[in-house]
């Protein structure tokens, strides 16, 4: 039974609703109300359970407005559950602010485990499982995208992102360039559903069986990489490498700095960072 003047944060399923567990169900149906990011979609679930608790949307447009009032609801007395729309919440969703807020005026917060995306790619992906990290979405743009796959050219932690069908090809071309096309990949497509899917292979091999077979760029993917071998460079810092000597030979180091972040739009301090590496050796 839930108890009164506490959040609680709710995992659902991914995909197979046999993945909800007695205890999540349970507990949504015994408090005041339920949050969700899309209450038309947690309506469907909650239905095909037979559970009929209040719901109210929090999406990342509301959630600063609407914690406040959230936070004086648990005040007084009411037990309030967040859920996302699969998995658990919290990760690449909404919700941090009333947790943070609930936190600080001392609300207990109870933690029901369910399914993760990002846990389940992983353990199906074959790769290094002992570290890892989470980095969310990668930028929709262009230049922004192949910035922050260049800052994590050294992380030797396996990497996890979601990503969406109609960027996966592109992603996974600008990671074949920053990466190197033969490092190990895979991607979960579809986790716990019907079509579900696990694709292995190198970057480069993932890239061009996507693009001879368009039919596999549908449906939700979680996308793993693994890490940078320890003391390898990877293909982006060659072609710093390769872009900095020269210029490092004929201008001073924040010239140097500033062309070379002009031509290839890295961050400049990675830039700087890798010219003072060079510099020294």
């Amino acid at each position: 039974m839930a108890e009164a003047g506490i959040l609680y944060v709710v995992g659902t399923p991914i995909g197979n609703l046999g993945d909800f567990s007695p205890r999540a169900r349970e507990v949504l149906a015994r408090v005041d109300l339920v949050l969700a990011e899309d209450t038309r979609h947690s309506r469907k679930l909650l239905d095909h359970f037979a559970l009929r608790p209040r719901l109210q949307s929090l999406h990342e447009h509301n959630e600063r407005e609407e914690t406040p009032r959230l936070l004086a609801r648990l005040q007084a007395g009411e037990s309030l559950a967040l859920i996302s729309d699969a998995g658990m919440p919290l990760v690449s969703d909404p919700g941090f602010f009333l947790l943070r807020a609930a936190r600080e005026a001392r609300i207990p917060v109870r933690v029901v485990p369910g399914p993760s995306a990002v846990l389940a790619a992983l353990a199906a992906s074959g790769l290094p499982s002992d570290r890892f990290c989470f980095e969310g979405f990668l930028p929709a743009k262009a230049a922004a995208r192949r910035a922050a796959l260049q800052a994590l050219a050294s992380e030797t932690r396996t990497m996890i992102w979601f990503e969406s069908p109609r960027r996966i090809t592109e992603t996974l071309a600008d990671m074949a360039a920053a990466f190197g096309a033969e490092r190990s990949a895979a991607i979960g497509r579809e986790l716990t559903k019907v079509h579900e899917e696990i694709l292995r292979d190198s970057l480069g091999g993932l890239l061009a069986m996507l693009q001879a077979q368009p039919e596999k760029c549908r449906g939700e993917m979680v996308l793993v990489l693994a890490g940078a071998e320890k003391g390898a460079a990877s293909a982006g810092e060659q072609d710093l490498d390769r872009l900095l000597a020269p210029l490092l030979q004929a201008l001073p180091l924040s010239r140097a700095v500033a062309v070379a972040v002009q031509i290839s739009g890295l961050p400049r301090k990675q830039v700087y960072g890798r010219a003072l590496e060079l510099k020294e050796s």
